[in-house]
């Protein structure tokens, strides 16, 4: 399953950053695998569906923002520091879908 949306989200990750300049990040130890990011998340909030996933540059560090759709029908967002991992922010849609 975990495959299957790592496969899905590839496309979004990749819009708007070089796939090289995230291979050298990656190398250079400055971020954390996509893989990674999504695991501890699941383990934390176990449940829903990954809507999208992607790679930006905010205030000067790299964050990973998670869009999950909840068993409970509500859409939420979370951002990951890509470096360490930890929950920076996260928010919710209002109304349920």
């Amino acid at each position: 399953m975990l495959l299957a949306a790592n496969l899905l989200v590839a496309g979004p990750l990749m819009a708007g950053r070089d796939h090289d300049e995230i291979r050298r990040l990656r190398g250079a130890g400055q971020i954390l695998s996509l893989e990674t990011i999504i695991a501890n998340h699941r383990a934390r909030y176990p449940g829903g569906q990954l809507l999208e996933a992607g790679l930006e540059s905010e205030h000067g560090r790299h964050v990973y923002t998670l869009k999950f759709l909840g068993d409970d029908g509500v859409v939420r967002e979370f951002e990951y520091d890509a470096r360490t991992g930890a929950l920076w922010h996260s928010e919710h849609e209002d109304h349920k879908e």
